[in-house]
């Protein structure tokens, strides 16, 4: 029967982490349905970028208030949960602070956690209040009702009963050792739950046994809980803002991948020595047949290259993208934000028709454009990299609007009149404008 504790405990703990993994892996099956682009070049530069931004937080500071907040509830949650090792060897073993032999060094720990986490409950009620009583605008905008919104208040909630629960544990163990209960060693330095501790001055031994073993599993099952409820929630970036900083493209904001077939096209055309009637290298499928072009652009999930997935399962929701966006500002359709929350959400759509159909993608008549992304939208960009510089942990709302702006114009022809006149104008006269090139020089003769 004394066994019955630690033979549960384990059996939770498997749990929680066994189905954790399972959805970490189909998180990796969705972003590896992406097209391959090679990011592993510069691994000193990356390493370097993934400390500054994903570790030191440096764009997340360069708005203060969120960001010191968000800095001190990112680094005490992530610190307070080291006690969580403790708990774990405690559960399996049925021991009680196992590392209190660290002697003045586990009082430090102790107490270090405890005003972190006091910090942290601070930290997630000013957030809660920018969110519902400031009403701050970029938490509002259309794309965050229903689910969105509820989704970032929800997290809070479990971040404050986490943070309460750790204090309140702390505060009935300090009773129980004043009390030289059984099983409870005198350890630990308590500065925060020192004063909450007298709440439970009156209560029996029995009854104090009881609230500290309950707050303690409801902390340890509110962990597991909150570790598996990230893959349903934007605060998987906790995690991926890591590799997501790391495969970040490290080109200059304003430079713009080239497709490779065009490129190749062009340099066919510009020498004067190639076969014109030679298909490339690259086109030829089985004894020597030329394979299907390749698509130009994206117009689904599967189109977009594995990074920009990623990106879209690490974004954090925070709206600086959308808040630095000129078009939105001006009243367009366009939303940053939400063209990774769409692309999020598509590949989730993708990735349950898998699951349900056994491992194949069984066509389902939607596609990520116009079924979630509007042309509007798109055409809205005005391709200055704002939501690009605004980004905290690096993601390119832009990269996957380029990417379905030239599906739309080289596989459909479908880019806005104004477009296609400057085109035609450019293939006719070698300028935007719509005059001739021998009138170019007219104006240097008027007098």
């Amino acid at each position: 029967m004394q066994y019955i504790p630690n033979i549960l405990f384990v059996l939770v703990l498997v749990a929680g982490i066994g189905y954790f993994t399972m959805n970490i892996r189909k998180v990796i099956r969705n972003v590896r349905l992406g097209r391959s682009v090679d990011r592993s070049d510069n691994k000193k530069e990356r390493f370097k970028q993934m400390a500054m931004v994903a570790m030191g937080q440096t764009k997340m500071v360069r708005r203060p208030v969120a960001g010191i907040l968000h800095l001190v509830v990112y680094i005490g949650f992530i610190i307070i949960n080291i006690e969580v090792l403790e708990i774990i060897i405690d559960g399996i073993f049925g021991t009680h602070r196992i590392f209190s032999f660290l002697g003045g060094l586990y009082d430090f720990l102790i107490g270090s956690f405890e005003i972190l986490a006091f910090l942290v409950l601070v930290g997630v009620i000013v957030f809660w209040i920018r969110r519902n009583v400031i009403k701050l605008k970029r938490f509002w905008n259309p794309e965050m009702k229903g689910w969105p919104k509820n989704d970032g208040n929800l997290i809070l909630y479990f971040e404050m009963v986490l943070m309460t629960l750790f204090l309140v544990m702390n505060a009935a163990d300090l009773q129980l050792q004043a009390l030289d209960a059984a099983h409870y060693v005198k350890a630990g330095a308590y500065p925060i739950s020192q004063f909450i501790s007298p709440l439970f001055s009156g209560m029996s031994e029995t009854a104090l046994i009881v609230l500290e073993r309950g707050a303690w599993w409801l902390h340890i099952v509110g962990i597991l809980i909150f570790l598996n409820y990230l893959y349903y929630s934007k605060h998987l970036h906790i995690m991926l803002a890591f590799p997501n900083t790391y495969y970040a493209d490290l080109n200059p904001k304003g430079q713009l991948d080239n497709l490779k077939a065009v490129t190749d096209e062009v340099m066919l055309m510009m020498d004067p020595n190639a076969d014109p009637f030679a298909a490339p290298a690259e086109n030829e499928g089985e004894e020597g047949e030329e394979a299907v072009p390749e698509k130009f652009g994206a117009s689904d999930v599967a189109d977009l290259n594995w990074v920009q997935l990623l990106n879209s399962y690490t974004c954090t929701e925070c709206g600086r993208c959308t808040s630095e966006c000129p078009a939105n500002q001006t009243g367009k359709k366009l939303s940053p934000r939400k063209i990774m929350m769409d692309t999020r959400d598509r590949l989730k759509e993708v990735g349950d028709n898998i699951d349900k159909n056994g491992g194949t993608f069984v066509d389902d008549g939607k596609q990520l454009l116009n079924d979630y992304i509007s042309t509007e939208e798109l055409w809205a960009c005005t391709s200055c990299n704002a939501c690009v510089e605004a980004c905290p942990i690096g993601i390119s709302p832009l990269s996957i609007i380029i990417d379905m702006r030239r599906y739309l114009v080289m596989e459909q022809s479908a880019a806005p009149s104004d477009l296609n006149n400057m085109m035609s104008n450019i293939e006719n006269n070698g300028a935007p404008w719509p005059f001739n090139q021998m009138d170019r020089l007219n104006w240097s003769e008027e007098s």
